[in-house]
């Protein structure tokens, strides 16, 4: 909600950039439709409302201190007129762009892509748009770099990916400036009001138990990267299942992936030159299960007879290799739209009638992928 401090600051703002302009085009009309091509402000749509220009800033800015028959009118003459509030003019008063940053350093395209979906999905139809900013986290002028951005742009608020998302400096940074975020992650890090969190560490128990209810004991794990905390949760729960099952894990039926097709391929060499080899693979994201797979049939083994495989994700590269993967849906979509309604929260209709969760829960997704193992 705006003070009316600021409400008259866009007031002032929207009057003098169009108003003088409007006026010398409208001459004697009464009304906006008979000048189509003018483009109406503020004033004009006070005056054929009836009210002031402080009662329309209050009504495009969804101000509770209206009542519902004096909001209705003066949102008819927006609809009727076309009016678009401008957005330099809000922009200026508020010190804020109506931008929402994404500020990642992931090597999983397919992961940014939903979560920039997500994001676009909450924004639509709204006056806010997205820009997307990659940073290196192992630069020692990463905090710079993002501080730079975040003043430069004005941003109105931040959704941060994991790993950086797990930089506790990161987040104090955009309280320091005054810009809003959100951290997405694969546990809480949080506040419910700065964090969506998945519960990785659980779902990748089910994924196991799944595996060991199918019979197979001898399980090999695709690690993700070194760093992430995804990769520690995913990691925990395999080993969580294991350990419930009385399976033992030697260090040889794990191998590190860096949640790439590449790095899939590589680590199921190593797994596959071991003797005896895992029955059954589950990797860290699909990207890596995809590379499973391809590394699987260059050595003519049969998936999923030979080597049973699951995932992490659920993109859409799962249900189009064949067989498609068993995988763990991570409700990536979800949690961006839930990340950027916490952050405009307040700023569009009815949305502070909305509490956006801040915990998501992942799924086993069944497909052809595992069977129980061959007989010896």
């Amino acid at each position: 909600m705006l003070s009316t401090a600021t409400a008259s600051r866009i007031e002032a703002v929207e009057a003098y950039s169009g108003h003088a302009c409007y006026d010398s085009r409208m001459k004697n009309a009464e009304k906006l439709n008979e000048t189509p091509a003018s483009k109406p402000t503020i004033n004009d749509i006070a005056r054929l409302a009836g009210v002031s220009k402080k009662t329309v800033s209050r009504v495009i800015n969804r101000s509770p201190l209206l009542n519902e028959d004096t909001r209705e009118r003066v949102e008819a003459v927006i609809r009727e007129t076309g009016y678009v509030p401008n957005p330099q003019a809000r922009a200026l008063a508020l010190g804020r762009n109506f931008l929402i940053g994404l500020i990642h350093d992931n090597p999983n395209a397919q992961m940014i892509l939903n979560m920039q979906q997500g994001i676009l999905e909450a924004l639509h139809g709204t006056e806010f748009e997205l820009v997307v900013r990659p940073v290196d986290r192992g630069s020692a002028t990463m905090l710079s770099d993002v501080r730079g951005f975040l003043e430069r742009q004005r941003l109105f608020g931040v959704v941060i990916l994991p790993p950086i998302s797990e930089n506790d400096q990161l987040a104090e940074l955009c309280d320091e400036i005054g810009c809003r975020y959100v951290r997405m992650g694969s546990a809480v890090l949080d506040d419910a009001d700065h964090m969506v969190a998945s519960n990785d560490r659980d779902a990748v128990v089910e994924a196991i138990r799944y595996l060991i209810s199918q019979g197979h004991s001898r399980i090999g794990l695709i690690a993700g990267p070194h760093g992430f905390r995804s990769a520690r949760e995913r990691r925990e729960g395999f080993e969580i299942a294991l350990a419930e099952a009385g399976i033992k894990l030697p260090r040889s039926l794990v191998a590190d992936g860096h949640y790439t097709f590449e790095s899939g391929i590589a680590a199921t060499d190593s797994l596959l030159d071991l003797s005896p080899r895992p029955t059954a693979i589950f990797a860290c994201n699909d990207e890596m299960a995809a590379g499973v797979l391809f590394a699987a049939r260059e050595r003519g083994l049969r998936v999923p007879e030979d080597l049973s495989i699951i995932g992490f994700d659920d993109t859409p590269i799962a249900s189009r290799v064949w067989p498609p993967l068993t995988t763990v849906r991570w409700p990536i979509i979800a949690m961006g739209r839930s990340a950027a309604l916490k952050l405009i929260s307040g700023s569009i209709a009815h949305a502070d009638e909305v509490t956006e969760p801040s915990t998501f829960f992942s799924t086993l997704i069944r497909r052809g992928s595992v069977v129980p193992p061959a007989k010896a």
